[in-house]
């Protein structure tokens, strides 16, 4: 088999955690590994290979996060935009032979009981081999409205629910008939394809023409923005699941969990003796049953009940537990006034090594920057503001119109609007700077590249 990993979630119910640059599949939440790493590691078992669908903004993260797995042969599909599920499958499954089974799995989803697991994804390989579209139920342990539901008839599906109403749900509850869908796959590329250009023809000709034009390279496909906008939007559940005969249902008590709250994750981290989420960064005066989560600042507490807290550098959450589904009404509320909290958070990766806003305020921003050994930022300009490159640490080689000169520790550099610049960081140890920007406007989105190493838009 070979394991398809969707990884194009944004994570915003576990926003201040989870942002677009960052989202939770990628977040080292457990044991100091990612939701994304687990998953490699869990499928590694029983899949001989694997095929991510990322975003291209996040490829350099998972590729990291799957060379310190172990896992180096990966294939890669960099979608420019999400077109949902089905697409992203579909991508992939015209790239591979038709009889290759795959195994699609979400890159964030949690599962404890690993034997169990080897046991269903088994079961589910045999039926895919017999020309079926498998799809994982997980035996429900609550009356859980945030879910969708498959009705099933041993491992026939009867039919998929939307949400159901709490009273719904405690009827499936006690039917003992009814799943959560679990978003987990197993099928052959050929079948999977078959049963698309079926129900879904659009998709399958858009696909198609998209992946026809796409660059290629080794292991990595990228298809190209334009191209991917004439795909429709869809789910593999609306346009394939819910309408084909050949759908069966793998029953799985996996010890499973999406963490599509802070309230699920309350429930996987683990407590002290007063029901807290464990951690150093807490003091705890009468207070029981709180997610607190802060990595930076010591977080106290007094007379406190089942609240989240979850402090940042640069946002602080706080709500009852109860309330964590409506996490995502903040998220669109940041979205409306154009808040870069949405997308970065303080230090953020790049495939040359991350940098860090130290201070953001009015036409002006200060970031720490560290570059990598060998890496180089893209050779670029800035339309709205100026630059002012102050060396730390390494050596830098700095690019400035035509010249190419090097900076030491204590020295700086001038950077004006509008001039081609590039950083690079040719030495044996870590290059690190401090960046003061000024200028009328200081957003990320000023950046206009004109050669990158890493194929970054240019």
């Amino acid at each position: 088999m070979l394991n398809l990993i969707l990884c194009g979630g944004a994570g915003t119910r576990l926003w201040p955690v989870s942002r677009s640059l960052m989202p939770k599949q990628f977040v080292r939440l457990f044991d100091g590994e990612s939701l994304f790493q687990k998953t490699l590691v869990r499928n590694k078992l029983v899949c001989k290979g694997q095929f991510i669908v990322c975003n291209t903004d996040q490829y350099f993260l998972a590729l990291d996060q799957l060379v310190a797995t172990g896992c180096s042969q990966a294939q890669f599909m960099l979608e420019p935009v999400g077109r949902n599920t089905a697409p992203a499958i579909a991508l992939a499954c015209m790239t591979l032979p038709s009889e290759t089974v795959i195994l699609v799995t979400p890159s964030d989803h949690l599962v404890k009981n690993s034997v169990a697991y080897l046991a269903v994804v088994e079961r589910a390989r045999i039926l895919a081999e017999e020309g079926y579209l498998v799809t994982f139920g997980i035996k429900p342990n609550a009356p859980e409205i945030g879910f969708g539901y498959i009705e099933a008839k041993g491992e026939d599906v009867v039919r998929f629910i939307e949400k159901p109403s709490l009273q719904r749900a405690e009827e499936y509850l006690a039917s003992g008939n009814f799943y959560w869908n679990s978003g987990m796959f197993c099928f052959q590329a050929g079948t999977f394809l078959e049963e698309l250009k079926k129900y879904s023809p659009e998709i399958i000709l858009t696909c198609q023409a998209c992946l026809d034009k796409a660059a290629r390279e080794s292991q990595v496909s990228r298809p190209h923005l334009d191209d991917m906008k004439q795909i429709p939007s869809n789910s593999i559940d609306y346009a394939v699941m819910e309408k084909s005969s050949k759908v069966k249902v793998v029953p799985a008590d996996i010890g499973w969990s999406d963490l599509g709250s802070f309230d699920a994750m309350y429930h996987e981290l683990p407590h002290d003796s007063a029901g807290n989420t464990e951690g150093q960064k807490h003091i705890s005066v009468d207070s029981h049953n709180n997610l607190i989560l802060s990595r930076h600042r010591l977080v106290a507490t007094i007379d406190l009940e089942n609240m989240i807290v979850v402090d940042t550098p640069d946002a602080l959450l706080v709500a009852p537990r109860s309330s964590s589904q409506k996490v995502k009404a903040v998220v669109d509320q940041l979205k409306a006034i154009g808040s870069d909290l949405v997308h970065a958070p303080q230090t953020v990766a790049r495939p040359w090594g991350a940098y860090t806003v130290l201070m953001d305020m009015e036409k002006a921003k200060f970031k720490k920057i560290m570059v990598k050994p060998g890496g180089r930022l893209s050779l670029q300009k800035h339309m709205h503001r100026s630059e002012h490159w102050v060396v730390i640490s390494g050596m830098a080689t700095v690019t400035l119109g035509e010249k190419v000169f090097n900076v030491r520790p204590n020295e700086s550099t001038y950077i004006p609007a509008g001039e081609l610049h590039r950083l690079e960081n040719q030495g044996k140890m870590d290059l690190v700077i401090v960046e003061v920007q000024v200028g009328e406007y200081t957003g990320e989105d000023d950046i206009v590249r004109i050669e990158d190493d890493y194929k970054r838009n240019v």
